[in-house]
């Protein structure tokens, strides 16, 4: 089965910033979707904040398996009902992989429920990210360590919710570490935070971030039909029991009338 994976970014600071665009001429999101392209079991796309809906239409996201979201600038600039949108689809079963300054996107403080915040530098420091879960699949093919030579730092405190499995922790050469790979669920959906990707440098050029990012598709999938049924919250009739009980006590709803949500 191939993966369909739709690469969301911001594509702003690529047309903004010379820098930046000299790294990633057609913008980071094609590059990462180049290189998950790359890989005969993936099928990737992308999407923009600039197109209609910010490219994350109902009928996009029902086709899509794993969204993998990079923004930065402009969090505020996407609007709450694509935000809802994406949340009810990784209920669902979507996979969501989140990309370094996106810790800070409004989908991943949604799912997360805490502020997401951390410390950062930006001084293009050299930065070792450790394998610290070498059985995990996302760690499949990553060595013990290996060294990006300039990156943002991200420090900690990481205020996230304790993760469900910590599969890297990155050492920065100004002495801080971070936990730079950690996942979650949430309904039927897995979600991945992987903080390499700081646009000014080429990051994403890195073979080993790249097989993460790959690796982190693969994982999130949920090869299940989606789980629409997630969301709702049936009353059931006492006649409709599984086993014969009589009605005790007044009620506030009807037989079968919806609840308050």
């Amino acid at each position: 089965m191939t993966i369909r994976a739709l690469v969301w970014g911001e594509n702003i600071h690529e047309r903004v910033n010379t820098v930046v665009a000299g790294l990633y001429p057609d913008g980071m999101h094609t590059t990462i979707a180049s290189a998950l392209n790359a890989d005969g079991g993936i099928s990737a796309s992308t999407a923009t904040l600039q197109e209609a809906e910010h490219g994350l239409t109902e009928a996009r996201l029902a086709e899509t398996d794993v969204l993998l979201w990079w923004g930065h600038r402009d969090h505020g600039a996407v609007a709450d009902e694509i935000v809802e949108r994406v949340a009810r689809r990784v209920y669902e079963g979507m996979g969501l992989i989140v990309l370094h300054s996106g810790h800070f996107s409004k989908i991943f403080k949604r799912l997360m429920g805490t502020p997401c915040a951390l410390k950062w530098r930006e001084a293009g420091e050299r930065e070792r990210i450790w394998t610290v879960n070498p059985g995990h699949p996302i760690a499949s093919g990553i060595p013990e360590h290996f060294v990006i030579d300039n990156e943002e730092m991200y420090g900690e405190h990481f205020s996230v919710p304790e993760p469900l499995e910590t599969v890297f922790i990155s050492w920065f050469e100004g002495g801080e570490v971070f936990r730079s790979g950690m996942t979650w669920r949430r309904g039927a959906g897995n979600i991945f935070y992987f903080r390499p990707g700081h646009e000014t440098y080429p990051t994403y050029h890195h073979p080993m971030v790249m097989k993460v990012i790959t690796n982190g598709v693969k994982w999130a999938h949920n090869p299940m039909p989606a789980l629409t049924s997630v969301h709702d919250a049936p009353n059931v009739p006492v006649e409709k029991a599984l086993e014969p009980i009589v009605q005790k006590g007044p009620t506030l709803h009807e037989a079968g009338e919806e609840g308050f949500k």
